[in-house]
């Protein structure tokens, strides 16, 4: 049987006050995707929601080792920063995929299209703007005619 892929799309900027609920919704979401039998898991880790989606993963990991956590990185750049938490669950990871070498206006949007291609189910955390790269990535993932399963925040 091939292997299962979920990804996460989702804002950078959840509300403060509405971060546990979301936490709580992502966790459901992650459960369910490996009680239905996914076991690749794939994070764009930006802040926000996809970096939060990889801690609960590397999470789950620790007592479930056939799952996979994959860092799809949109240029090698992102590797510099500063953040702690983006290089722990960077090290947590089983694979890392840089999208394109050098940055470039498009890199995200070819990270996300990467994610959206290699996942049967898409997770989306999505508060409703009408603009960004959670909707281009929800409509494309639409086109591909994946599974997509919305948290509303």
């Amino acid at each position: 049987m091939d292997e299962k892929t979920c990804c996460v799309t989702g804002h950078r900027d959840i509300p403060a006050e509405r971060m546990a609920d979301v936490e709580q919704a992502l966790r459901r979401e992650v459960l369910a995707a490996i009680e239905d039998g996914y076991t690749r898991f794939i994070s764009g880790f930006a802040e926000g929601t996809e970096l939060l989606f990889a801690a609960l993963v590397a999470e789950e990991m620790e007592h479930r080792p056939e799952l996979f956590l994959e860092a799809a990185i949109p240029y090698a750049g992102c590797m510099k920063t500063k953040n702690r938490q983006f290089h722990a669950l960077l090290h947590a990871c089983n694979g890392v995929k840089v999208v394109c070498e050098a940055y470039a206006p498009s890199c995200f949007m070819q990270r996300n299209r990467y994610m959206a291609r290699e996942s049967q189910r898409i997770i989306a955390v999505y508060d409703g703007r009408d603009h960004g790269g959670t909707l281009f990535t929800l409509r494309y993932a639409h086109t591909l005619g994946k599974e997509v399963r919305v948290i509303r925040i």
